[in-house]
């Protein structure tokens, strides 16, 4: 680990604040601090492997805002997410595990960000933070609600609304099923989200399976029948089924209305 500074990395440091720069790239500094290539290159993988930059992708790198003098630096979370998607000019929204902690349906903070994209797909590292990136296509983003953090970055989450769908579309992805009925059926009761908001999150981002699931869950708890019926219209006749709870096997009581074979039960 890294704890004194020579002169290139000084100067290095120098540089950025005086300029107000966030983040370097490969070339920066060849004129700007009258090194080589190598010299540059060298100088940015001694500071990222001793943790006081980030490397962001091959070329791209992540500078503290203040001198990290006989210590490490980390990017908040947030900080990790903006520059590198925000270079590829796209959009995010945090979801899965963090939104769960975020929103008190969860307990465990996750070791890793996960995020729906419109970029990338597959893991990435930004310093010592994990990334799980999931692309989604343009439309599948939205219903956010924005966060700024302590150093003034402003964070994208999915909302409550869009978090509870999310729990049963992507439950494969997250294992939130059945764990999101129940919070689901908690958050109406305590009108945390109403079944407005769920009916349009759930037409507007759900698919076949999400809304059948919906449905049957928000006629369970008695929602408003126009609501429900708004739901119906967009499926059409099919004498397949679906299980309640995905991972059980697929018998229990069918419900027809929503194709549903409601297995929760041993």
């Amino acid at each position: 680990m890294k704890r004194t500074l020579g002169n290139l990395e000084r100067a290095l440091f120098a540089y950025a604040q005086m300029r107000g720069l966030r983040t370097l790239r490969t070339g920066d500094l060849t004129v700007a601090l009258g090194i080589s290539c190598t010299q540059e290159s060298k100088l940015f993988t001694r500071l990222s492997k001793g943790r006081m930059i980030a490397q962001v992708r091959r070329g791209l790198y992540l500078i503290p805002q203040r001198l990290p003098l006989g210590g490490t630096w980390s990017p908040s979370e947030i900080l990790a997410l903006n520059t590198l998607i925000g270079e590829q000019k796209g959009r995010y929204q945090i979801c899965g595990p963090n939104a769960f902690n975020r929103y008190g349906y969860d307990e465990q903070v996750p070791n890793r960000v996960y995020a729906y994209n419109n970029r990338m797909f597959g893991e990435r590292m930004v310093g010592p933070i994990q990334l799980t990136l999931i692309k989604v296509a343009d439309k599948r983003l939205g219903a956010t609600e924005e966060s700024v953090t302590p150093d003034g970055e402003q964070g994208v989450y999915s909302s409550r609304a869009r978090t509870l769908l999310d729990g049963v579309y992507d439950w494969s992805r997250f294992g939130s099923l059945p764990r999101a009925y129940e919070w689901i059926r908690t958050d109406l009761k305590k009108n945390r989200v109403s079944e407005r908001e769920l009916v349009r999150v759930t037409l507007r981002y759900g698919d076949v399976g999400t809304i059948r699931r919906m449905g049957y869950l928000l006629e369970r708890e008695s929602a408003d029948a126009m609501l429900l019926r708004k739901l119906e219209r967009t499926l059409k006749p099919t004498r397949s089924l679906i299980p309640w709870i995905p991972s059980k096997p697929k018998r229990g009581v069918i419900n027809r209305r929503w194709g549903v074979v409601d297995n929760e039960c041993p």
